[in-house]
């Protein structure tokens, strides 16, 4: 792998780390309900599932979801499922006020878990994330070097990139949960927010395989 390559992979990875989708708009709500600190940490149940789907695509396994019609309709169909869920239960979140000073160390962080699971399960219920890491990945490996390096190094970095585009995004949603210091506000985000997880959940739905 040269240096070159890595200049190359490093932009097109962090623009796929950085584009709007299901995760990325659950770490704006969740920072801005609980703050910065508990939305980056949740953002490990989403690393650990891109960190399996990577395995899962060195290991050559991918294969089944590029041939077998019915893995594929079953993982996007539980996905959306979810998305579903969570985006009924964001529609009805309670709105509260936050103490003059409170951040997010004082927080509470008792739903931490539930936040965890929520990120995880979005991210192993698309199934297009496996079919990026499968089309993506490839295309910067070299075959005449060992292959199974190569991938360790560039799922490494999708890993490190994602971990900024976490964030980056949690900081978003920090920045405007300060700003929507009214529930009328953080009403009004929550269900925009549960609009557009419903809307991923339906694209989800109408995706194809390539």
């Amino acid at each position: 792998m040269t240096p070159e390559i890595l200049l190359l992979y490093v932009p097109a990875c962090f623009a796929l780390n950085m584009a709007p989708g299901p995760n990325n708009l659950l770490s704006v709500s969740n920072a801005s309900r609980f703050g910065f600190g508990p939305a980056c940490r949740a953002g490990v149940g989403r690393i650990v599932a891109f960190a399996i789907m990577i395995a899962i695509a060195a290991s050559g396994l991918a294969v089944i979801l590029h041939t077998a019609a019915f893995a594929f309709t079953a993982i996007k169909i539980a996905g959306a499922i979810y998305l579903f869920v969570l985006a009924w239960q964001l529609w009805n979140a309670p709105v509260f006020f936050a103490p003059q000073g409170l951040n997010a160390e004082t927080m509470p962080t008792h739903n931490l878990w539930r936040m965890i699971r929520q990120e995880f399960w979005i991210a192993a219920g698309n199934p297009k994330a496996i079919l990026i890491f499968t089309a993506f990945l490839p295309q910067f490996i070299n075959t005449q070097q060992p292959v199974a390096f190569q991938f360790f190094i560039l799922g490494l970095l999708f890993l490190l990139l994602e971990w900024v585009a976490i964030g980056a995004y949690a900081y978003m949603g920090a920045y405007l949960g300060k700003w929507f210091a009214q529930p009328g506000r953080k009403r009004l985000f929550n269900r925009v927010c549960a609009v557009l997880l419903g809307g991923a959940g339906l694209g989800l739905l109408a995706a194809v395989r390539e």
